[in-house]
């Protein structure tokens, strides 16, 4: 199959994918580097597996610049044939094995992959040779999926081909040193911990991933197998917090260098519970999409410094505009343009980006304050109009989520014949607890402006987040919308 996207240019001498993972059974074939809690692969095991792996790919007719879509669970499985697939100069394409076979065979028809694993169809290695395959470097290390906010799929594969001075050109800034151990908490099908946990695999980590995040049992993971470099995302870190004193009071926290989360808005007193328990100097967050065109970082220090910030930008180049295309002043909000500082980041399969002269917007509003901290906002797709003034999603959830009586919530607009839209809340109060929602909106009250209360509040028992933080506001606006002409109930309800 011919590629569908841009080769990027390699280096002559370049390192593949497949010798970093042979230069790491030469250091130390025994040590673990991936496990899943039923399943435990050392170095020398994974890298054969792969090899055999690879070579029943390639019977089924994968081929180098072919797309190898993994439906699989968080299990080591999932990372040998991403693996494999980079053996082959395939390009590993990462699915939710939970998709519904409507949204899987959308998603499919636009990578049209040339293999697709999942449980049901897992393909046999028994019986292929293990010995290394001639070395080849694909035209890219991966190709996540993402629906956004408009539920309609498209894949975005990475800008980097499948080596090492490409796939790891950040790792520095990640603070993925060398043989530690890394914590994969979320879903391989999102990009983040996909990346990071196959970055810090070809630094020697031991990968452990966690079939499914359980709080109580994340703190014990990390110690109990000294967990160098943490990956969590702040519904996660919420969660942990929540827990019993005990749980915190035995955890070993010791061996932990870095705690990085990503994903979504962390709020400030879950931001400030994690640098109280593990140190400024561990807590590490970065903004970005899965498209890369740029990023900014922040620490614990500079957090605490410049409160709420998600930090400088460290790669590519960003401007915040209005509608009109005007830059915009410090600490005035608009839409959030980007662009990077070196050859495309991505390339799109299924969709057309949002482009500017040469600048791109993944639809995110923020401001830069006057010494170049970036603060967000919320989505443009997800800002709420009411009556002319601009409400933002997360701001109203922030003070939403203060209310002791609140586990979590989340904030869509409604339309309303008078305002355009008006705010609606649906919380997810803590177990056997009921706030009415008139105590709700009072709360809001007292820090929200009279425009951003929500109209009415919606309380529900079932999370309103996946495990990796996500939420898709505009089905949950598409299932509350009101019959037109009638008006949201500032009483609410309970579904």
């Amino acid at each position: 199959m011919t590629p569908r996207f841009p080769e990027p240019a390699v280096t002559p001498g370049s390192t593949p994918l497949a010798a970093r993972l042979r230069e790491l059974v030469a250091a130390d074939p025994t040590r673990p580097l991936a496990s899943d809690g039923d399943t435990v692969r050392t170095r020398a095991e994974f890298d054969a597996r792969t090899n055999r792996l690879a070579r029943a790919f390639a019977d089924r007719g994968v081929a180098r610049g072919d797309l190898v879509s993994i439906a699989l669970p968080n299990t080591v499985r999932h990372l040998e044939c991403s693996v494999a697939a980079w053996k082959l100069g395939a390009v590993p394409q990462p699915l939710s094995a939970k998709l519904p076979d409507v949204e899987r065979d959308a998603v499919l028809a636009v990578g049209r992959p040339a293999l697709t694993v999942t449980v049901e169809s897992d393909v046999d290695e028994s019986g292929h040779d293990d010995e290394p395959l001639p070395d080849l470097i694909g035209p890219s290390w991966k190709a996540p999926t993402s629906g956004g906010s408009t539920g309609r799929p498209k894949l975005i594969v990475a800008g980097q081909a499948a080596c090492v001075e490409q796939a790891l050109a950040r790792v520095d800034g990640l603070r993925l040193d060398r043989d530690g151990v890394m914590l994969c908490t979320a879903p391989l099908h999102h990009n983040a911990p996909y990346m990071f946990s196959l970055m810090a695999l070809l630094q020697g980590h031991h990968v452990v991933l966690m079939q499914r995040f359980d709080a109580a049992r994340t703190l014990e993971l990390v110690g109990e197998h000294g967990v160098t470099w943490l990956y969590v995302v702040p519904t996660m870190m919420g969660r942990m917090l929540r827990l019993p004193p005990e749980h915190w009071d035995s955890a070993a926290l010791g061996s932990l260098r870095t705690v990085l989360h990503v994903g979504a808005p962390c709020p400030p007193e879950v931001k400030r519970g994690w640098l109280d328990r593990v140190g400024p100097g561990t807590v590490l967050e970065l903004y970005s999409g899965t498209e890369s065109q740029a990023g900014t970082a922040i620490d614990g220090h500079d957090w605490l410094a410049h409160p709420g910030s998600v930090g400088r930008v460290v790669r590519g180049e960003m401007k915040i505009c209005d509608d009109d295309g005007r830059e915009l002043e410090p600490n005035e909000t608009g839409e959030i343009w980007m662009r990077s500082d070196g050859p495309a980041a991505y390339h799109y399969l299924g969709a057309v980006a949002r482009e500017r002269g040469g600048w791109e917007s993944l639809g995110d509003m923020g401001h830069f304050d006057e010494d170049g901290w970036l603060h967000l906002a919320d989505r443009r797709s997800d800002m709420i109009l009411v009556g002319g003034a601009n409400v933002y999603p997360a701001e109203v959830e922030a003070a939403l989520i203060a209310h002791p009586a609140v586990r979590d919530a989340v904030v869509v607009g409604l339309p309303d014949d008078d305002y355009g839209r008006v705010v609606h809340a649906i919380v997810q109060p803590f177990p056997e607890v009921s706030p009415a929602p008139a105590e709700l909106r009072e709360h809001c009250a007292r820090l929200l402006s009279r425009y951003k209360i929500p109209r009415s509040v919606e309380l529900v028992e079932h999370p309103l987040r996946d495990d990796a933080g996500k939420v898709r506001r505009s089905e949950l606006a598409a299932a509350r919308r009101p019959v037109a002409g009638s008006r949201p109930s500032a009483e609410g309800c309970r579904s």
